[in-house]
């Protein structure tokens, strides 16, 4: 059992607790408490010189204080405060810099509400005992060998080949039949890099296909999104140290995580009805007869203020664009609207629930529009870095984690 210390403030009254518990057990995690004395914690106040009202947000501090000093067998940290507490956002994450910077431990972090279920806090444990399990392979840097990466993502498949630290080969179809759209990507890659599937020396899968995928090519590593395209984004962006932000827009969700050491430790996905994914500037592309790369162009030159959008979901937004052209709104000014109204969905509902640090990374078959990185820059106030192969992260942090495994192969 992999022990991950709690910190929270209100999980037990909420009834939260129980959730996180039923999480930590589902993924062999075992739940741990800092034992703290009354003394110790008026020490560690005096001592960091933060001043914080509520009890228990006192206590988070001073079984932070214990773990980093080494009086707490864990593993890994778990921070929960409540989403309606203002000050346990900010204790949240000051705790969490305190422990990143003073220990090796990995941290997420999470806001709960009076509603929260295991089912939601599954991808966060299973994320937190990954780290802690292959800890020295997500420290991976380089890529080394020939290894080859495949994103089973919900819409499309992505395939790399990649060559001592280099993309030789890449391959992008949509997902229909899990296998066979693999199959596709893999050749696609293969014969880009001028290589047989035989000389592939290591294979690793993510997504939500990985395990069929990864069970049909004999991976090596089959790992959850949220760690590889953490990873993938981090190398592709040269941001592997220190912290940083990804926005991940894909085809039918969105991902907003933060960083630190290219591992994440805090994350959110969602959209309303597809609202800000992929899928929205798919239909808002055909219905204005272009290409996705000509919907970028024109989102870039139009001025979103001149439409009126009153929904982020899927269906009335696109209702919203088509009133828009029937009443002679200009092309270039309906993509505009379709843009920011992604930047603004994701602004509004994921970066409000993480730690927004620079450099912010987007990613995602839909970081390749320049409207969408020219609006997100807006919305943010600040600017976006979108790396190379940008749509492809989850098949390059694939093929670059599965490269750790070269070694013990060779050995063998």
């Amino acid at each position: 059992m992999i022990k991950i210390a709690l910190l929270t403030c209100g999980a037990e009254w909420s009834g939260v607790y129980r959730e996180i518990e039923k999480a930590a057990n589902s993924v062999g995690g075992e739940l741990v408490f800092p034992e703290v004395d009354l003394s110790y914690i008026d020490e560690v106040e005096e001592r960091l010189g933060f001043k914080v009202g509520s009890a228990n947000l006192k206590l988070m501090f001073a079984r932070a204080m214990s773990i980093i000093e080494g009086n707490t067998d864990a593993e890994a940290v778990f921070i929960a405060t409540c989403f309606r507490c203002a000050e346990g956002a900010l204790v949240r994450n000051e705790v969490r810099k305190l422990i990143q910077q003073n220990t090796n431990l990995p941290v997420v972090m999470y806001s709960f509400t009076e509603r929260t279920k295991a089912s939601e806090l599954l991808t966060r444990m299973e994320a937190l005992t990954t780290i802690v399990e292959r800890k020295s392979l997500l420290a991976r840097k380089k890529q080394e060998g020939i290894s080859l990466g495949i994103d089973s993502g919900s819409t499309t498949t992505k395939a790399v080949v990649m060559i001592d630290d280099d993309v030789a080969g890449t391959g992008w179809i949509y997902t229909k039949d899990v296998i066979g759209s693999a199959k596709e990507a893999v050749d696609n890659a293969l014969k880009e890099a001028g290589i047989s599937l035989d000389q592939v020396e290591t294979i690793g899968t993510t997504g939500y296909g990985r395990y069929t995928v990864g069970k049909y090519f004999n991976a090596d590593l089959i790992q959850e999104e949220l760690t590889v395209n953490s990873k993938g984004a981090a190398y592709l962006a040269d941001k592997q140290e220190g912290e940083a932000t990804v926005i991940d827009i894909g085809g039918m969700d969105n991902k907003a995580i933060s960083l630190y050491d290219a591992i994440p430790d805090g994350f959110t996905m969602g959209g309303i009805c597809a609202g800000a994914s992929g899928r929205f500037f798919e239909i808002t592309a055909r219905r204005l007869g272009v290409s996705l790369q000509e919907l970028g162009e024109l989102a870039a030159k139009g001025d979103w203020r001149k439409i009126k959008m009153n929904s982020y979901c899927i269906v009335f937004g696109i209702q919203d664009l088509v009133t828009a052209l029937a009443e002679g709104a200009k092309p270039e000014d309906v993509a505009a609207a379709a843009a920011h109204s992604v930047a603004e969905q994701v602004f509004e509902q994921q970066l409000q629930e993480v730690d927004v640090r620079d450099p912010v990374i987007l990613v995602g078959g839909s970081s390749l529009l320049k409207g969408l990185v020219l609006a997100m820059e807006e919305v943010l106030g600040r600017k976006i870095i979108v790396p190379r192969y940008s749509q492809l992260i989850g098949a390059v942090g694939a093929a670059l984690l599965a490269s750790g495994f070269r070694y013990k192969k060779i050995k063998s």
